[in-house]
This record gives C-alpha cells, sequence and structure tokens, in this order.
C-alpha cells in the first residue's frame, strides 16, 4: 500500500487487484475459481508454468477502494477463501495506471 501511495493511489481511489492462489489439482482450481466467479471476479486456472505438478489461479477483482481496511480486509478474506478450497493465497498486485 505504501508502494501505491507513491504512485498517487489515495484511499478513495478504486482499483481492480490482480491475485494468484496454487494448488496441486484441477479439481480444487476449477471449484476455487468458480467460487470467485461468483463474487464477479474476471479469472481462471491453469497449471503453473513453474511447476507442472500445481495449478495457478489467477484474474481480476471488479474495481475497490484503495484504502487500507478494504486491501487488508480482502487479503484476509482471500486467504480464509483459499483455506477452505485448499488453495494458497500468494498475493495480490495491481497497476496504478487503470
Amino acid at each position: 500500500m505504501e508502494q501505491l501511495r507513491g504512485y498517487g493511489v489515495t484511499d478513495e481511489s478504486k482499483l481492480k487487484l490482480e491475485y494468484f492462489f496454487y494448488t496441486n489439482t484441477k479439481e480444487k482450481a476449477e471449484s476455487l475459481a468458480k467460487e470467485l466467479a461468483g463474487r464477479g471476479y474476471i479469472g481462471d486456472f491453469d497449471v503453473a508454468a513453474s511447476d507442472s505438478s500445481q495449478f495457478v489461479i489467477t484474474g481480476w477483482t471488479p474495481p475497490m477502494a484503495m484504502s487500507d481496511e478494504v486491501v487488508v480486509g480482502w487479503t484476509g478474506e482471500m486467504c480464509e477463501i483459499g483455506y477452505k478450497f485448499d488453495c494458497e493465497f500468494d498475493g495480490w498486485g495491481t497497476n496504478p495506471n487503470q
């Protein structure tokens, strides 16, 4: 968040976040991708480029406020969803010039 502030992103700015999860089966990846799509997220899953025994689930959220409270809360939620579907939340990124 500190880095985004350096690019002029404020609490009121709304940006899409790109998310990343990893898991070890296609079924888990598919289940998580469906859950995220149900939340209005746009994404998909595929075999991880770095390790063919892993699947990566990635995509974008709808725009959300870039306040610490919202983003930290969302991050916690993603960790919980990852746990629920036996997938590891690997983090998020964004582009301040959306």
